[in-house]
């Protein structure tokens, strides 16, 4: 990934932790991890985990309503030559790490979960 990729990829993963924030009706935590551009700066892909888990797919639909919105504060914040589209994502990896670590604490105090049948 070249330098500027990853510039504005960081750019754009700080304006969707920002805007999030402020559209959102606070009832979940919705935490921005990371955000993926192409090379030629035309798509993004924003990847963020909501707490509650059982609000995860209520967040990622109005992410994706707000997309215009989103679009349009990108404008008005960044100075980049080109607004990628932007797209939203549960990040499941994020999400299958901290189930790791859970179990990982789970099995340093003794109390080893055994696997559902």
């Amino acid at each position: 990934m070249s330098d500027r990729v990853l510039k504005v990829s960081l750019l754009v993963k700080d304006a969707a932790a920002d805007f999030l924030n402020r559209e959102s009706n606070r009832t979940s935590l919705i935490t921005v991890t990371r955000a993926n551009i192409s090379k030629d700066f035309a798509k993004a892909t924003v990847f963020f985990t909501v707490f509650p888990d059982d609000q995860q797919e209520q967040v990622l639909h109005f992410a994706r309503r707000k997309r215009a919105d989103f679009k349009a504060y990108l404008k008005s914040h960044l100075r980049l030559k080109r607004i990628p589209f932007v797209d939203f994502e549960i990040d499941a990896g994020e999400k299958h790490r901290q189930h790791i670590d859970e179990i990982s604490r789970d099995i340093e105090n003794g109390n080893e979960q055994k696997p559902a049948e």
